[in-house]
């Protein structure tokens, strides 16, 4: 059924529901509470603010399974935009 995917643009809702129980199991593997996650997203924005100047409304940090790693261990991915490098 991925044929008729590409025509329509829009992922199934079983490839949803697949992706989202993907990203529980993550979680639970990696044994991360969300309270910890943003702990550890705020002391890494901490850190990068020193350096530079970030766009705060368009940041991303989650966890999830890298694919290429042997085992397929959590993944901690962070998009987070810079406005600008600060004088040092």
């Amino acid at each position: 059924m991925d044929f008729l995917r590409f025509f329509s643009g829009k992922p199934s809702s079983k490839e949803v529901a697949k992706d989202r129980l993907k990203l529980i199991l993550i979680h639970d593997r990696a044994s991360i509470s969300p309270e910890l996650l943003d702990m550890m997203k705020s002391d890494i924005l901490a850190v990068i603010s020193k350096y530079v100047e970030i766009d705060n409304g368009t940041i991303d940090v989650r966890l999830t399974k890298e694919e290429e790693i042997e085992g397929g261990s959590p993944a901690l991915i962070a998009s987070i935009p810079i406005r600008k490098m600060k004088e040092r």
